[in-house]
């Protein structure tokens, strides 16, 4: 009954235009549907809890369902004197009060299980207070009912309100049936169950087909003639033959036609712009499913006019075409202005533009300035610590693996006592040149001290990332860098600490700052070992 039901609302969502009133029955309609599955529910589960919920849920429905059918009611009879508060909140009280009674269920007096569950269950005097409620609502419903089928109504009304009386005939029959069938004769009979089901679903029926064959919720068909005459542009309607259906008052004093007059379009365009002109006409005779658009000065009236043609189609086919005429005079005179402020705003933009052009430049040198090291290129100790900030906590959060290397170049020292700080500024120059070869896109080389620099590799776990220090190692290692005024090459090594952030341990620490001080202290010591050990060699940390 509940997919029935189901299949009956996608049938109105398909077939019908959705208005207001729509709205109201759909969610009537979707009400109904929940009886027949609560009582579909009840039946395939064992739980008695889940059970008593459904069994209370379909109760609920059923004494907002007669309310919602009464509101219903009302609306599609437009007997609108029903609505008036008091009486609205009459029709809502005793819902409410019997939906509240059926939810608490004190001492069982609604309903009580039968064999542990509400598969079978006997009802107490708290059902028969909501069989009386739903019983002289449905009543009221009648009454509403009657008193739009005697007045002075249309008959397509009356002939809706008829199919909503058969609707709740039908409900109210199966209704009895059930309560006697099943409530009143149930220790002489089996249980027969679904006679409200279907009574729902007989009421539900009656509706799509009210729906269908008399388009009970249309909108009223409006006065056309009315709108469109008071509309400041143009309407020519015209059928397939190019004769007038209609046209409004807008049009009449230039263009005297009456209904069934053969309209030709070259008739009222103006003389000039030729090859314009002959484009659109060539169009219009010759594509008549397609729309065309033309905007013409008509030098007697002073007037700029923009013409478009548009077909009318139905299933497919072209049946007439539509014309508008709108005059644009004022928006075309606003246009010009427009387009002489625009140029002269333009020439000034391209002022601004350069002017725009050169500080962004400046800026990006300024924030390329800020954020690198001036003698190596590659990145300072402020944007490191900035980007460590926002990284590492999240790699330690999300357990993302990620590594710090910490590297300092052996012996540099020696190198500017014995060639030179020129010659040291170019081996600093040459060294990071060629780690900066090995790294990839997202991985961050920083400027950490004089000779000392930090290698930040997110993604990156300990086991990658030392084999990549090896591989840097070896790289510089063998590197040989050439200065002018020294006769043989100089090479250099490294010593490089390395910390795996997903395995160092610490215990949190108050902020940021500390646990990246933390961080740095630990890579600092790692390194610090490898130079203790013999220098050109790799570190890493344990915890």
């Amino acid at each position: 009954m509940c997919f029935i039901l189901f299949l009956l609302l996608i049938y109105i969502f398909t077939t019908v235009t959705i208005t207001t009133l729509h709205k109201v029955y759909l969610g009537f309609h979707f009400s109904m549907m929940i009886w027949p599955y609560c009582q579909f529910a009840i039946r395939t589960i064992d739980n008695p809890v889940y059970q008593l919920f459904y069994v209370k849920m379909a109760f609920v429905d059923a004494s907002l369902l007669t309310t919602g059918w009464i509101f219903f009611t009302i609306l599609l009879s437009g007997q609108s004197q029903f609505l008036r508060r008091k009486k609205f909140v009459w029709l809502f009280v005793p819902a409410f009060l019997t939906s509240l009674a059926v939810i608490v269920n004190p001492n069982g007096w609604f309903v009580l299980p039968v064999h542990g569950g509400y598969v079978e269950r006997i009802y107490g005097p708290l059902f028969w207070i909501n069989m009386t409620v739903l019983l002289l609502q449905a009543i009221v419903s009648l009454y509403i009912i009657y008193v739009a089928l005697v007045s002075d109504q249309a008959p397509r009304v009356k002939n809706q309100v008829r199919y909503m009386l058969k609707g709740i005939v039908a409900v109210c029959v199966c209704l009895m049936l059930d309560v006697f069938l099943n409530v009143v004769l149930d220790d002489y009979l089996p249980v027969i169950p679904g006679f409200t089901s279907l009574g729902i679903v007989i009421s539900a029926t009656f509706f799509v087909i009210a729906i269908h064959q008399d388009k009970v919720f249309d909108i009223v068909t409006i006065a056309h003639q009315d709108i469109i005459n008071t509309m400041e542009y143009g309407i020519l309607v015209l059928d397939d033959q190019e004769q007038v259906v209609e046209i409004n008052q807008a049009l009449h004093p230039q263009i005297r036609l009456g209904t069934g007059e053969k309209f030709n379009m070259a008739n009222i365009l103006p003389v000039g712009n030729v090859a314009e002109i002959g484009h659109f006409l060539r169009t219009y005779r010759e594509q008549p499913h397609e729309a065309s658009e033309i905007e013409l000065l008509y030098p007697s009236l002073q007037k700029h006019i923009s013409i478009h043609a548009a077909p009318i189609m139905v299933s497919g086919v072209r049946v007439g075409r539509i014309v508008t005429f709108h005059d644009i005079t004022e928006l075309r005179r606003l246009i010009d202005e427009t387009n002489l402020q625009n140029t002269i705003l333009q020439e000034r933009n391209e002022a601004l533009i350069k002017v725009q052009d050169e500080l962004f430049q400046t800026n990006g040198k300024l924030r390329k300035m800020a954020i690198t090291d001036s003698l190596t290129g590659c990145f300072n100790r402020h944007y490191l610590m900035q980007q460590l900030e926002n990284e590492v906590l999240k790699d330690r959060e999300y357990q993302i693996p990620s590594t710090i290397i910490l590297i300092d170049i052996d012996f540099f020292k020696k190198i500017n006592d014995q060639y030179g700080h020129l010659a040291g500024d170019v081996v600093i120059c040459s060294t990071v040149e060629l780690l900066q070869r090995s790294l990839g896109e997202s991985d961050i080389l920083a400027r950490y001290g004089g000779e000392e620099f930090i290698i930040y590799l997110p993604d990156t776990g300990e086991a990658q990332a030392r084999m990549l220090a090896e591989q840097l190692k070896s790289n510089i290692e063998h590197n040989k860098i050439k200065i002018d005024y020294i006769d043989q090459p100089i090479s250099v090594t490294i010593s490089m600490g390395v910390l795996s952030i997903a395995e160092f341990k610490v215990s949190q620490p108050a902020d940021v700052t500390a646990y990246l001080d933390d961080l740095l202290k630990s890579a600092d010591k790692a390194l610090y070992a490898a130079k203790h050990q013999g220098r050109n060699r790799i570190v890493s940390v344990k915890r």
